[in-house]
């Protein structure tokens, strides 16, 4: 091989390294529909659009411990429900059908699996896919689900405007510190036996952990949020369905906890509420 040769050659390889070196972890185009390749893990996610129209918006719908994204969607009927808002729903698998919140409680927490990272990939992912504008991009999610959700706001506000927790909060010691102010619909039941509403600890798949009452994470939101104060309770409900509400927080945002006395450790579908329905219009309506 001639000198010019090996040193076209070298150039070359040099080149490769550059461009691969560059790349994010999440870059990879050869994954398959439905695959995310992050961090040298190939993650994986179901997600539905609307049919004949533009989607307005994102939602990331996260399951619960023990459970996997086509199980989220079937226990929240959310496709039928985005397809009435014009939003795209993706549900996102979890490794050992758990989450890296925080807690130390599952076993992707304790191997060091970044979960906010992959959630952000996936979100700038479909996002591009779908044309979804910044500040169009909602997340709720079931149990551990919910406490991803409020970890994921936590840490990546500048991805995510609003979320919608349902029978999950925070661990007591995981920070939330959000880039900017964050719209939150959280619902919770009073009698929950795996996450208790008045906090402390908790026992789940994963392990035990010591979580933030209902009534404290809602607060912490407001104070973060920079709301005039806590939320407070509206009039007198009918049913077991209550709520306290915050509204005139920074940039338009608002806090509002649905307390179901009573309620117990579910994803809410009865008369009195539905997380699904309830969660798309709050996700509609935010500005």
């Amino acid at each position: 091989m001639t000198v010019r040769a090996r040193l076209t050659a070298a150039l070359a390889a040099l080149s490769f390294l550059v461009v691969v070196a560059g790349a994010p972890a999440s870059a990879n185009p050869i994954d398959p529909p439905g695959v995310l390749t992050f961090s040298g893990l190939p993650r994986t996610y179901v997600v539905h659009a609307p049919a004949g129209r533009p989607p307005v918006a994102l939602v990331l719908n996260l399951h619960g411990s023990g459970m996997t994204g086509a199980d989220q969607a079937a226990l929240t009927g959310y496709n039928a429900i985005a397809d009435q808002y014009g939003f795209v729903v993706a549900y996102p698998d979890g490794i050992d059908l758990s989450w890296a919140d925080g807690r130390g409680a599952s076993v992707p927490d304790r191997q060091g699996i970044d979960d906010v990272g992959f959630l952000a990939a996936l979100i700038e992912r479909l996002s591009g896919q779908y044309g979804i504008a910044p500040g169009r991009v909602f997340v709720t999610g079931m149990s551990a689900g919910a406490f991803m959700t409020n970890r994921l706001a936590c840490d990546r506000a500048d991805l995510v405007s609003a979320v919608a927790p349902v029978a999950g909060t925070l661990g007591s010691g995981v920070p939330c510190a959000p880039s900017r102010p964050v719209s939150v619909l959280q619902i919770h039941g009073t009698g929950d036996p795996v996450v208790p509403f008045n906090g402390g600890g908790m026992v789940g798949r994963g392990g035990p952990s010591d979580v933030l009452s209902a009534p404290a994470m809602a607060q912490r939101w407001s104070a973060l949020d920079g709301c005039p104060g806590p939320p407070v309770d509206g009039p007198p409900a009918p049913g077991e369905v209550q709520r306290a509400i915050v509204a005139g927080c920074a940039g338009g945002t608002l806090v509002e906890l649905v307390r179901i006395d009573g309620g117990g450790h579910v994803w809410p579908a009865g008369p009195a509420i539905s997380a699904s329905h309830a969660s798309a219009q709050f996700f509609a309506t935010r500005p």
